[in-house]
């Protein structure tokens, strides 16, 4: 089987394939990582084969010289953008909300985003003739690749599925409308390649003919969709776990990390970072802290029991720990529910509420909204985390949810009957 997997160019979504991708690869199965030239670097230090497609540009036009324009910065730390917000503040999931904002996503996101990789996509997909193409929710490329040359495709889901979920209240809402107002802009602009490439729209192409989720079964919310669950297995690129983690904590440990694109791409962080670091100063634990160095050069002091390192795996680091703190990123989260520990959620911007607020509901967890976040807050809420068991015990079980889904290689034969069964019907 050949599989093709579709990304654009982003550093803190890719990794998130990657698993799957060396499952296909090690049972045998051919497998080809598409993306834009500029990319080519990041898919093949993941030891997979890239194939460069397109142009490189801007990956975000909203972006200016050092960072967004402070109207798209603030948007993006308020939670989730247009149309995808109606999950978050329902009374704007009305039609035409809905319809003039999927007509602006389309306009600037999506068609920006997408165009330089269609036409090279399409011409590999074509020359190659993969049996399925694998794409993450933004890369609207690779299901137009996948009609293009006719093969079945899997939407991989990164968060908790806000593609999903607007998507089915939008088609709610248009069957609701008179005939000739339904529109659908996100349609319309996938048929205007099918008349290019010779294929007629359907509705898979919005959210995949099936759908990979790696969410915790407690925190997900679903759309009416095929989902295929699959437990995260984390990876971030090249790590190198340094010597201080060889040995177990003296004391409590307790990690703080706010995430990769909090500095690449928003600026900087959103927390009182020196009011957290001295208001956990005095306890009786050992605060490990991944800061930037652009962030560390702003502390005027370091508590004598905080360790400050640039990067740390998680991966190794949050078995030793008894509590993190994070931003609510789905990576980090998932990977630190892998090893039963409880954390606190400091979330600001699109998927971290939502993720925040389902782990604070399942009860392996504590949040604060950013607005809120002081370092009385943090310190109180890493009190409770550490001297209530129920924490514990309810991290262990949303440790045991994700143990029981099947890994990526347990994954690979159901992947091959689903793409045998779509294969066979997509013309």
């Amino acid at each position: 089987m050949r599989v093709l997997f579709a990304v654009n160019p982003e550093k803190s979504l890719f990794p998130y394939l990657v698993p799957l991708a060396w499952a296909l690869r090690t049972a045998g199965h051919e497998v080809r990582v598409a993306s834009r030239p500029g990319f080519a670097d990041v898919i093949t230090r993941a030891g997979l084969t890239a194939v460069p497609v397109g142009r490189d540009q801007a990956h975000d036009r909203r972006l200016v010289a050092g960072g967004m324009t402070p109207e798209a910065m603030q948007e993006a730390r308020s939670g989730m953008g247009p149309p995808y917000d109606v999950l978050e503040d329902p009374s704007k999931a009305d039609w035409e909300y809905l319809r003039d904002e999927h007509l602006e996503a389309v306009r600037v996101w999506h068609r920006p985003e997408n165009f330089p990789l269609i036409a090279g996509l399409v011409e590999f997909a074509r020359a190659w003739e993969p049996d399925l193409v694998v794409w993450e929710p933004t890369t609207y490329a690779g299901p137009i690749a996948a009609k293009a040359c006719g093969a079945a495709h899997a939407r991989f889901l990164w968060s908790v599925d806000a593609f999903g979920l607007t998507r089915d209240l939008f088609l709610k809402l248009k069957a609701e409308q008179p005939a000739g107002e339904q529109v659908d802009p996100l349609a319309d602009w996938f048929s205007s390649y099918g008349r290019k490439y010779g294929f007629e729209f359907s509705e898979d192409m919005t959210t995949g003919h099936f759908t990979v989720d790696q969410i915790p079964p407690s925190l997900r919310d679903p759309a009416d969709l095929h989902y295929v669950p699959m437990r995260y297995v984390p990876y971030g690129g090249a790590a190198v776990v340094p010597p201080w983690l060889w040995a177990a904590p003296e004391k409590p440990r307790v990690a703080l990390t706010m995430g990769l694109s909090a500095t690449r791409v928003f600026g900087g962080y959103d927390v009182p970072l020196q009011e957290i670091l001295d208001e956990l100063g005095d306890l009786d634990i050992e605060l490990v802290a991944t800061i930037a160095e652009s962030e560390q050069r702003k502390l005027t002091r370091v508590p004598a029991n905080t360790r400050v390192v640039s990067y740390a795996p998680l991966h190794a680091l949050a078995p030793t720990c008894s509590v993190v703190i994070h931003h609510a990123g789905a990576a980090t989260l998932t990977t630190t529910a892998l090893y039963a520990v409880p954390q606190l959620s400091l979330h600001h911007h699109w998927d971290g509420p939502m993720l925040a607020r389902g782990l604070a509901a399942q009860g392996a967890g504590l949040e604060i909204h950013t607005t809120r976040v002081t370092g009385r807050a943090v310190r109180e809420a890493v009190l409770r985390l550490l001297h209530e068991p129920g924490f514990r015990d309810r991290a262990a079980d949303l440790r045991d949810e994700l143990r029981q889904l099947p890994t990526p290689n347990q994954l690979v034969p159901e992947i091959e009957l689903l793409t045998a069964k779509y294969r066979a019907v997509t013309p």
